[in-house]
């Protein structure tokens, strides 16, 4: 199991140093499977709780991987390496429909809106000492926040949404914090938070959202932060719904001192409407990215949130980059202002494919979700034997280790490349890959 070299440790932290000592020796290999937490328990003379908080410390700063009865191996990335690097490479003739881009055919050009953004900036150059936001771009999102029921807050700019939920965390989140994240949820923010430092507690995710007996527990058990996706959950698809929204606004409201973020990345490419959790607890944020909408090189987002959130963001931000470069503001209020993206449109054409495959795939009795956004999320009995298998049938599909903590294996089928003729193919492909996982969950 682990060759020749041998654990070490009375507690906890002794004994994940052991093993992190063994990964950066280069002992123990990526792969590497650990003994079981009772039988090492044993040969080291210890309580089995003990073995299983070195087991969860090591999971968290990611240095290994747990799967359910497969038990636990060391990771074959370091948690420094993002989980989107965790890709399957794509063969000649085989169709990407795993790396989560939109559709570039629902992008608008960017010419029109970048000639527009040099004029405006031609008549007032950006200096040090400006106002980090351009005033007009405050405006249209407030406008933006205020119709989807938004709490009024004020408004800053990052770069992209990772950026933006990096700040809010780093503003009032120490190392050894506890953040709970959606399971299955986005890679990035898993890697974001042990980057961080931060303790990783998984919560549940249906359809609907976050399950909230699943909230409930981690805020009773401490957990400091919150991080939602309000729809297009990448990658199931999930979208917080207007009964679960208040269900978790009615247990958050027991807990003031919690952090809540709502990441809105779906803005402009979903018809469902937005329930966000901010207002409820004390300090708050909604981040929404323009990535998917207008082009992920944009790497532009908005956000709102209260007060102290905001001060602390925008202040920190001024000692690193300064502020978002007001041209790329400029480009944002021109392609805003002209209606650049038919949102509805767009909408459409993501919710045709995306629900197409979804009852294609019920229809040869296998379970899948996709409620809004790009994105299918289909469990599986063996992740890894249903990616090589759809790989050889032609379709590289996005392995569900990248967005797990404690859930069950999946896969993610990104639709902006596939065409409605294309639907039943695909569908008949994951059915001869894959077998029915019951239940309602993704755990």
């Amino acid at each position: 199991m682990l060759g020749e070299y041998r654990i070490t440790g009375r507690r906890a932290s002794d004994i994940a140093a052991s093993v992190e000592a063994g990964v950066g020796s280069g002992a123990l290999a990526p792969g590497a499977l650990l003994p079981p937490m009772r039988e090492l328990a044993g040969l080291l003379g210890v309580n089995p709780n003990t073995v299983a908080a070195a087991y969860r410390t090591l999971r968290e700063r990611g240095v290994i991987e747990t799967d359910g009865r497969r038990g636990s191996r060391v990771r074959g990335r370091p948690a420094s390496a993002p989980r989107d690097e965790l890709r399957v490479a794509v063969p000649p003739g085989a169709r990407d429909v795993a790396s989560g881009n939109p559709d570039v055919r629902l992008l608008p050009s960017l010419e029109d809106a970048l000639a527009g953004a040099a004029r405006r900036y031609a008549q007032a150059p950006t200096l040090y000492g400006d106002d980090p936001v351009v005033p007009e771009l405050e405006r249209l999102a407030r406008a933006d926040f205020d119709a989807d029921g938004v709490p009024a807050g004020p408004v800053g700019v990052t770069s992209g949404a990772l950026d933006g939920i990096e700040r809010v965390l780093a503003a009032h989140l120490r190392p050894g914090d506890a953040v709970a994240i959606e399971d299955p949820g986005w890679g990035s923010v898993l890697d974001l938070a042990a980057a961080l430092g931060l303790r990783v507690v998984p919560v549940a995710v249906d359809d609907d959202g976050p399950v909230v007996s699943a909230v409930e527990r981690v805020l009773a058990e401490g957990a400091r932060a919150l991080l939602v996706t309000a729809r297009a959950q990448n990658p199931t698809g999930a979208a917080v719904s207007a009964e679960r929204a208040a269900e978790l606004r009615g247990v958050l409201a027991r807990y003031p001192e919690v952090l809540v973020v709502d990441d809105d990345h779906g803005h402009a490419i979903v018809d469902l409407p937005l329930h966000s959790l901010g207002g409820v607890t004390r300090h708050w944020a909604l981040v929404r990215s323009t990535a998917k909408a207008y082009g992920p090189d944009l790497r532009l987002a908005v956000l709102t949130g209260d007060a102290v959130t905001l001060d602390r963001v925008r202040g920190r931000q001024r000692l690193g980059p300064g502020w978002v470069s007001r041209l790329l503001q400029y480009a944002v209020v021109e392609l805003w202002t002209s209606d650049a993206v038919d949102r509805a449109a767009v909408a459409r054409s993501y919710a045709e494919r995306r629900d197409a495959l979804v009852a294609a795939l019920r229809e040869q009795g296998v379970q899948a979700h996709g409620r809004s956004g790009m994105n299918v999320w289909v469990p599986v009995a063996d992740e890894t034997g249903a990616v090589t298998r759809l790989l050889a049938a032609g379709w590289a599909v996005a392995p569900g280790s990248r967005f797990r903590v404690e859930s069950g294996p999946g896969v993610r089928i990104t639709v902006s490349a596939v065409r409605p003729g294309e639907v039943p193919g695909l569908a008949a492909a994951v059915a001869a890959s894959v077998r029915r996982t019951p239940g309602g969950r993704f755990d």
